[in-house]
């Protein structure tokens, strides 16, 4: 069961009576009329937390039932001022512009009235789609009725509330809520018959006892004594501490209390916990399981701990460092601290931290500029203890706890409504210090600092107080050009393939001759490292160590891996594989005409060699989007090939493989690694050495010497290899208006630019205002400054174009033209259905990314998509990589007698036709045959 068997129904008159017990066990319904909630939602809220957020466990749920007219903005009041859920009416009209502001239907509630008027029942896929739930008004319990509405909720995601007001005109009795009674049986019966849960008035509960009842009345046990099995958490770190036994009675005495009360089998009797020890309990929650058959007691456990040996739970030893406290990590640390407020003796850190506020201040900017500094994960971790640890003496000394904080975050959390996040006027400056970004304390508002004894002037990347030359694109108004100029605003730099095919030839024709020398002396003189092996081959990918380490192979040398990254990739590994999967061809069989029986079946390409660039930046986000595919279509052997790195990890310096493009083979089941780049890597691929495999089909992004290369072996007879496609420089084409967010549209744009100083970056502006047009600019310039790639980022703009159009439709002809790689739709109000409306405008494109929030860096890595696509215009004829890039087709015929004396005569007479004697005999005499 998700929720408790049954949820209350709050109302103003009992708010302040039975809150506490009800709190315990979850959730609760809010009506909007008894909390005044549209005039003055935060209050209202704030005035039910002032006596209930101190048990830390209220979720409301607010029933706007009724409401005539309610706007938007009204519903985002709502659920940024607390509200976990809303009951709405049940609108399609009012959930579609819910969801069309971006209110996730987890949070919205569907309201069906049915107690005055017999309603026609009938539920759209919109309203379905639009909710995580149902509420039903009605005026008794009616199961037909719950079945009726199940059918049209049929989905597990959708929770259906039953709200029957004529079932409680008056309190309920021990009796009634008992599981033989009345309510409670029709409880057991929603839930474990319905999936249904039973809204009860707060009027109708009068005790405690009778709100146990009804909570246990949904509960199994298979118990003979007929106890439930409990353990029991720790509400400040969640941690067990320990397994009890409750009773319907023990339950009822803890929601009395709001104490841990149990029941002893030993004395069989009721257990107060800490009645004799002192080691008391303040209860926070109680919950069942998703079976109903035992339950979890969340409580406040007050110091030595739960054990009768005095350790914090019973499932640590006495001789554990947790035995010396109740718990760990932050939950530790408050503890210790709190102490330290009443007792720390004289002349102690943390007295000296708590009388002194500007010393506690300053440390803490200290510890934040610190953080900030920090590189590698061990170093983090360090400063963020630190920063942590004066963060909570500063709350406790102002009397917030943990608790209180976590509050902060679920409250926040509840929010739909963002502000745009962007730091505060005096921390956007970033300045550089001894090379380590510092933003907080050491440069301000162009004031220069001393950090170890160094002025550190203010300077942004080497330019003096930020004046440097602007890094800024070149505006165009698109109907102020005529078509030559339209036309040369979609060309690419030109490619000279004649000669760079004329350069590539030696290197190609020396690897031909030479094999495996010639890669070990050409990767000496073009990147500088010595290979002691050419290729290396499984395993790339050492099991986990005992202390939490990672390592790739690279042969015998073991290179560390960080888990964070190996985490990213095994995420992106799975979406992109899942994308890909579904992209296999099946078996196609047709009839073409009676007798003539015509098939394909897709058969994977046996050899390919996939090109992992790794010039000017390490990509393995290139080895998944082009390995998963080929893993997914069979290819017997993948091989990659990519420019190795010198090392210091072996001691004769033998060039390495960098650690993810090893791990990106071990996830796709790669055959082997050449460790070269370049020209001389194609080379080999396509013809074969010594110890690299040839194929049969060469994939992957590289520069223009790659891309030539690629060119020329696929001409070559001898060669007999395929490739994936013509390659030229990254581009991207954004398409944005003046609602756009000027950060999200600068971040694309450099997102692209900082590939190389011959990237494409083209931003086509509808009906652009200048301010805000200049707000763009002044974001591409502001980011790119704080870029480390800045150089490269600073020549590939000021080549790069604003093109300003009149309406979307004109920007989409524009990119059609165009053609570009990636083509980003930053128009925000473009989703659902005027996605496919829009995308059935777009006809030339690599890849395409819809809406604010859908930046062309997740197709890169993570989302599924392949980024292995067609630049420089060829989006007009070629599909970005997929797995059918990795296979080829092949058909076949089967044709009965019957069907050749149909088909028979027509070939003969188009063979005739085209004057091939020997194609029209072959059919001939099978046809003399048939007839004899």
């Amino acid at each position: 069961m998700p929720t408790p068997p049954f949820l209350p129904l709050l109302s103003q008159n009992t708010l302040h009576d039975l809150e506490r017990p009800l709190a315990h066990l979850g959730p609760a319904f809010v009506s909007h009329q008894d909390l005044d909630i549209f005039s003055n939602a935060h209050t209202a809220f704030d005035s039910i937390n002032d006596t209930t957020i101190a048990l830390r466990c209220r979720e409301f749920y607010v029933v706007a039932n009724n409401v005539a007219g309610i706007s938007l903005e009204q519903i985002q009041a709502l659920l940024d001022s607390g509200a976990r859920k809303l009951v709405l009416p049940a609108s399609p009209v009012l959930l579609s512009k819910c969801s069309a502001a971006g209110i996730d239907k987890s949070r919205l509630i569907a309201h069906l009235d049915l107690v005055n008027a017999a309603v026609a029942l009938s539920v759209t896929d919109t309203l379905r789609n639009a909710v995580s739930g149902v509420y039903v008004r009605t005026n008794t319990i009616d199961y037909t009725l719950v079945e009726t509405i199940r059918g049209l909720f049929p989905s597990r995601t959708h929770d259906l509330y039953l709200s029957p007001i004529s079932s409680f005109e008056v309190p309920l009795s021990m009796e009634a809520a008992s599981s033989e009674g009345e309510i409670g049986r029709a409880i057991r019966t929603l839930v474990h018959s319905h999936r249904t849960t039973l809204v009860v008035p707060s009027t109708a509960l009068p005790t405690p006892q009778v709100i146990a009842s009804l909570f246990v009345s949904a509960l199994t046990t298979d118990r003979p004594d007929g106890l439930y099995p409990t353990v029991v958490s720790s509400y400040h770190g969640n941690h067990s501490l320990g397994l009890v036994y409750s009773s319907a009675s023990s339950i009822a005495a803890a929601l009395a209390s709001s104490r841990g009360v149990y029941w002893s089998r030993s004395r069989n009797a009721l257990w107060q916990k800490g009645d004799t020890s002192g080691a008391t309990q303040e209860l926070v929650h109680i919950r069942q399981d998703c079976d109903g058959d035992a339950l979890e007691f969340v409580v406040d456990q007050v110091e030595p701990g739960f054990c009768h040996l005095d350790t914090p739970s019973c499932f640590t030893s006495p001789s554990s460092p947790l035995a010396t406290s109740i718990h760990g990590g932050l939950s530790g640390l408050e503890r210790t601290l709190i102490s330290r407020l009443s007792s720390a003796p004289e002349g102690s850190y943390t007295r000296r931290l708590m009388a002194d506020e500007d010393l506690l201040q300053k440390k803490i900017k200290e510890e934040a500029d610190e953080l900030c500094a920090a590189t590698t994960k061990d170093d983090i971790a360090f400063e963020a203890a630190d920063l942590l640890y004066f963060a909570m003496v500063m709350c406790l000394k102002n009397g917030v706890r943990l608790a209180d904080v976590e509050r902060a975050l679920d409250k926040k959390a509840t929010k739909i409504t963002r502000r745009k996040g962007d730091a505060k006027p005096g921390y956007t400056a970033s300045t550089k210090v001894n090379g380590v970004v510092n933003g907080t304390s050491a440069v301000l508002n162009g004031i220069a600092s001393k950090t170890n004894g160094v002025e550190a002037p203010s300077t942004l990347n080497g330019y003096q107080n930020g004046e440097a030359e602007k890094i800024k694109m070149t505006t165009y108004t698109l109907s102020a050009l005529s078509p030559p100029e339209q036309a040369a605003l979609l060309r690419r730099p030109v490619l000279k393939s004649g000669d760079m095919i004329a350069k590539v030839q030696p290197i190609v024709e020396r690897v031909r001759k030479e094999g495996d020398e010639a890669l070990k002396a050409l990767t000496k003189q073009f990147d500088k490292a010595e290979l002691d092996e050419v290729v290396i081959r499984p395993p790339f990918f050492a099991p986990e160590s005992g202390n939490g380490q990672y390592h790739c192979l690279d042969g015998t040398t073991r290179i560390p891996l960080s888990q964070q990254v190996k985490e990213a990739m095994d995420v992106a590994y799975q979406n992109i594989k899942k994308f890909h999967t579904a992209q296999l061809s099946a078996s196609l069989t047709v009839e073409t005409s009676p007798g003539v029986i015509c098939t394909r079946v897709a058969k994977p390409i046996n050899k390919v060699g996939l090109y992992i660039p790794g010039g000017t930046a390490v990509l393995p986000s290139t080895a998944l989007m082009l390995g998963v595919p080929a893993q997914v279509a069979g290819c017997k052997e993948v091989v990659f090939a990519t420019p190795p790195q010198r090392s210091s990890l072996t001691t004769s310096g033998n060039a390495t493989v960098s650690p993810e493009v090893l791990y990106a083979a071990h996830l796709v089941g790669a055959s082997a690694i050449l460790k070269c780049g370049g020209a001389q890597a194609v080379g080999a691929l396509a013809y074969g050495t010594q110890t690299v495999p040839k194929v049969d089909k060469i994939f992957g992004p590289g520069n223009q010497w790659v891309t030539a290369a690629k060119m020329l072996v696929q001409n070559d007879d001898a060669a007999l290899v395929g490739i994936d496609m013509p390659a030229g420089p990254s581009e991207v084409l954004v398409i944005a208006d003046s609602t756009s967010d000027p950060a999200f549209v600068a971040a694309d744009l450099l997102s692209q630019a900082e590939h190389g100083v011959d990237s494409q970056v083209v931003l086509v502006g509808v009906t652009l205002s200048s301010t805000s047009l200049q707000a763009i600019e002044a974001e591409v310039d502001r980011q790119a400054r704080l870029l480390p790639r800045v150089d490269i980022v600073r020549q590939s703009i000021a080549k790069s174009i604003t093109v300003i159009v009149e309406s979307l439709d004109e920007a989409l002809a524009f990119s059609n033209r165009y053609a570009p790689e990636h083509l980003i739709v930053n128009v925000p109000g473009i989703e659902g259905t005027k996605v496919h409306e829009v995308m059935a405008k777009v006809e030339n494109a690599g890849s395409v990314f819809f809406g604010p929030y859908t930046p062309e860096s997740c197709g890169d890595y993570a989302s599924g998509t392949n980024h292995t696509l067609p630049t420089n215009g060829y989006a007009r004829q070629y599909s970005g990589v997929n797995t059918a890039s990795f296979q080829k087709h092949i058909t076949s015929q089967e044709i009965s007698p019957d069907g050749l004396k149909v088909l028979g005569p027509v070939v003969v007479t188009l063979a005739e036709c085209e004057g091939l004697e020997a194609h029209a005999n072959a059919v001939r005499v099978r046809l003399q045959a048939l007839h004899a």
